[in-house]
């Protein structure tokens, strides 16, 4: 009924023997390189995406750094700047004060002088008075 012919086995051993050396050589070992190639690939990548991550945190250290250093450094401008706006007011202010102290004085010279002219002034219409108290007393 089957006969197994020796030499169509040995025949197709040969053959599937041959076509799996072309097979391999043609078509499972440049898939296997490309295979490995896209996972040392993928690795580097990852690795690569680690160090971003490191180093981006790291450059946010340093603009965290930088922008605390701007603050403290504005901090410090703004304060020399309002104690010179300070020290400016109270120069102005001393100023004034003496000007202002300096009329007062002449104000006080002028309203001396003229108290001084008004007694004068009186104590020399006197007489008038004394006539003019005594006329009305006389009428009396």
């Amino acid at each position: 009924m089957l006969d197994i012919s020796p030499a169509l086995l040995l025949m197709a051993v040969a053959v599937f023997l041959v076509m799996l050396i072309l097979l391999n050589k043609v078509l499972y070992r440049p898939l296997l390189e490309f295979v490995q190639n896209r996972n040392n690939s993928i690795a580097s990548d990852y690795e690569n995406a680690g160090k971003n991550t490191s180093d981006i945190s790291a450059y946010q250290e340093e603009a965290e750094r930088i922008l605390r250093e701007a603050k403290t450094e504005a901090a410090k401008i703004r304060a020399e700047v309002i104690q010179e706006s300070k020290d400016a007011a109270l120069k102005k202010i001393e100023q004034r004060k003496a000007e202002l102290e300096e009329e007062y004085v002449a104000f006080l010279e002028g309203l001396d002088k003229e108290r001084i002219e008004l007694k004068n002034g009186l104590l020399a219409q006197m007489p008038l008075f004394k006539e003019g108290i005594q006329g009305k007393l006389n009428q009396i």
